[in-house]
């Protein structure tokens, strides 16, 4: 029997042995909804505390509740140990794709990812790279270190793109919901690809091949990147002329058609939407060809955590304050509301930004109780409580993250500064208009 039917058989009888590298907010959902649909799955971290947590049936990330872990402990594994990967039919790759500090894209995990498959290789295996990357990463860089084994793609091994389109906490899209784009290296690449696919999720779009794969998902982020640079820099515009655009934006999204609601902030944060765009303007330079729209966008977008540090500065002045030797307390770490993801948080360039300027920074997040050291910041902070005392300890409180469990009336009232980057305090900016600040 041809590699690709033996593959399939045993994909449709949820014999194969799936592998999932990475488990993290893309992998874990991952392992869940293959778990849960029959599959035998095995989890693969370099991180063995992610893996004994895992195998003690306890869940890491807030929106992923413990139970669902306990769920399939029958049919799930994890383990740092990469030679059990000779073992799997489909291995899935989840891992990190960020920017190094020259702001190009760092490969560095997918292809030392791709180095260790490499190790352990064998006809029939499904390769799937789900890491959000530019356009000719599965084909061109992923390939050729595959195909040194001396097994050819198509043939020997099957080789896909299917990027991942998960949106943490989203209470009406999750990943079994969320349609999955499928582009394969070949016909047979994408025939058995779409087959795991179909098995866990409600629909795939198959395409034609994985750079399109590839290219969707860029477009995807660009898109948001480009209408929120559009809404900031509008915000800039406006708060000079004294209009207020969150206003503006609630009354243009009742027109019902040709408009869609984008919303300021204090700057971009996740994996996805700060990162991906320069992974294509970096490409673009391959190809002589100059992106201006998407750098513009991802300027304004960089330079929005300026903007609420300078606004910062300008309310304490209109206060008497220097922000040398000032205390402010950031609301908010996660990089958006009720979750706990930090990813290229704009809070964490806030908190950069206000102590260089000699700020004394502190934070407070439900879902984040410590800083964690990551690839660009090493803070050493523990959430504070928002107590009555607490609050008027501070010259000046900024909320970055407008999280659901806040007591945003409490807050404003006993603190003696908001700087809001959210407009989350809507509903009190009459009431409390000296004290609030709309950043």
């Amino acid at each position: 029997m041809q590699e690709d039917k033996m593959l399939l058989s045993k994909i449709k009888e949820r014999t194969a042995n799936v592998g999932i590298i990475g488990l993290g907010y893309v992998g874990l959902p991952l392992v869940i909804e293959f778990s849960k649909a029959g599959f035998p799955v095995t989890g693969f971290d370099i991180d063995p505390k992610k893996a004994n947590s895992l195998n003690s049936g306890r869940s890491y990330i807030k929106h992923i509740p413990s139970k669902f872990i306990k769920q399939i402990k029958n049919r799930f594994q994890a383990t740092t140990d990469f030679s059990k990967l000779s073992d799997m039919d489909c291995i899935i790759i989840c891992v990190p794709t960020p920017l190094n500090r020259h702001r190009e894209p760092d490969l560095t995990y997918v292809l030392s990812t791709t180095e260790t498959i490499a190790r352990y290789l064998k006809k029939g295996q499904l390769i799937v790279l789900e890491s959000t990357t530019y356009p000719g990463t599965t084909d061109e860089d992923m390939r050729p270190i595959l195909e040194k084994t001396g097994l050819k793609a198509g043939k020997d091994f099957f080789l896909a793109y299917s990027p991942e389109r998960e949106d943490p906490n989203n209470p009406d899209f999750s990943t079994s919901t969320i349609p999955k784009v499928v582009g394969g290296y070949s016909k047979k690449c994408l025939r058995v690809a779409n087959a795991l696919y179909s098995c866990v999720v409600e629909q795939t779009v198959p395409v034609s091949s994985t750079k399109v794969a590839e290219a969707t998902k860029l477009l995807e982020n660009i898109y948001r990147a480009v209408n929120i640079a559009l809404v900031n820099e509008m915000k800039m515009l406006l708060d000079r002329m004294g209009v207020n655009v969150w206003e503006v934006i609630e009354a243009a999204k009742t027109k019902p058609f040709g408009f869609q609601a984008f919303y300021p902030g204090p700057g971009l944060g996740g994996h996805c939407i700060p990162i991906d765009p320069f992974y294509l303007t970096w490409k673009a330079r391959e190809y002589d060809l100059s992106t201006r729209f998407i750098e513009l966008a991802g300027e304004v977008n960089t330079s929005m955590p300026y903007y609420v540090v300078t606004k910062t500065i300008d309310a304490l002045n209109e206060r008497g304050k220097s922000i040398k030797g000032a205390r402010i307390l950031i609301l908010g770490l996660a990089y958006k509301k009720d979750v706990d993801d930090t990813r290229e948080s704009p809070s964490l360039k806030l908190m950069e930004l206000f102590e260089q300027k000699g700020a004394h920074v502190d934070y407070n997040d439900p879902f984040v109780p410590r800083t964690q050291k990551m690839r660009r910041y090493n803070f050493k902070k523990k959430s504070i409580s928002l107590s009555e005392n607490n609050l008027k300890k501070y010259d000046c409180v900024v909320i970055s993250t407008d999280h659901s469990s806040y007591d945003y009336e409490f807050i404003v009232k006993h603190s003696n500064l908001i700087i809001d980057t959210r407009n989350a305090t809507k509903e009190l900016q009459k009431r409390y208009n000296s004290k609030i600040v709309l950043a």
